[in-house]
């Protein structure tokens, strides 16, 4: 299995044991996210690759995306983000928020990168700035409901994170059963959003292996079926071996 979206550097736990505990669970690759740091931990560990971005709460320090060329020439990372735009907390001024948005998919477009979407209460600004995509397009965390059709429509993988377990997600839930198979991806966001029976604690890659599970019950498919399923759509995806 792989957990295509996690924050190593994030995590209390050192790398080195969340990538041991993750392999034990079955969970043999990692995608993690950030800049250098991310990039420092896919080259060490076997198995980890790197996405690099600006994330919309960063957006003020991202006024040049082009230094983010030097990471995304490594060729342990697959991929540019977490990026996009979040209403929700409001780090960044909006329209800060939307430049720096604007340069990460043109980059993405010229070096032909999946672009790995963070958005937060931004769903109509988000999705008509990603008209401009010609790359592929990863929904990080999805939780766009209302949006599900349009991001079928647009070819967009949507990758569901350990909240789609939570109780109160009746419409995560029912967006992750109606996913076409081949756009659907799975997360875990470590160290954030750990899914049932782990909610309350610190997330880590291994617990990708719950919502994989939960999916699958959701999906009415087994779950070494969806596990078949989202390697592959992680490999077309992101490119890996």
């Amino acid at each position: 299995m792989i957990d295509t979206h996690a924050h190593l550097d994030a995590c209390r736990q050192p790398a080195g044991e969340l990538v041991e505990q993750a392999a034990v669970a079955g969970v043999r690759r990692i995608v993690t996210i950030g800049r250098e740091q991310a990039v420092e931990l896919a080259r060490r560990y076997e198995g980890v690759f790197a996405v690099v971005g600006w994330h919309p709460h960063e957006a003020a320090e991202a006024a040049d995306p082009d230094g983010l060329r030097p990471l995304l020439a490594d060729p342990r990372v697959v991929g540019l983000g977490e990026c996009g735009l979040d209403y929700y907390r409001d780090h960044a001024p909006r329209e800060v928020q939307r430049d720096a948005f604007r340069g990460q998919i043109e980059l993405a477009n010229e070096l032909d990168m999946p672009l790995i979407i963070h958005t937060r209460e931004a769903d109509a600004d988000t999705f008509r700035l990603l008209e401009r995509a010609r790359c592929s397009v990863v929904l990080h965390c999805f939780s766009s409901p209302a949006m599900l059709g349009e991001a079928v429509a647009r070819g967009y993988r949507c990758s569901f994170a350990g909240n789609v377990t939570y109780p109160s997600a009746a419409e995560l839930r029912d967006a992750a059963a109606r996913v076409p198979d081949e756009l659907i991806l799975a997360e875990t966001d470590s160290p954030y959003l750990a899914p049932v029976p782990h909610r309350g604690r610190p997330n880590v890659p291994a617990n990708v292996m719950d919502t994989l599970a939960f999916l699958a019950e959701v999906r009415g498919v087994s779950v070494a079926a969806l596990e078949a399923r989202i390697e592959a759509n992680a490999a077309a995806v992101f490119g890996l071996p």
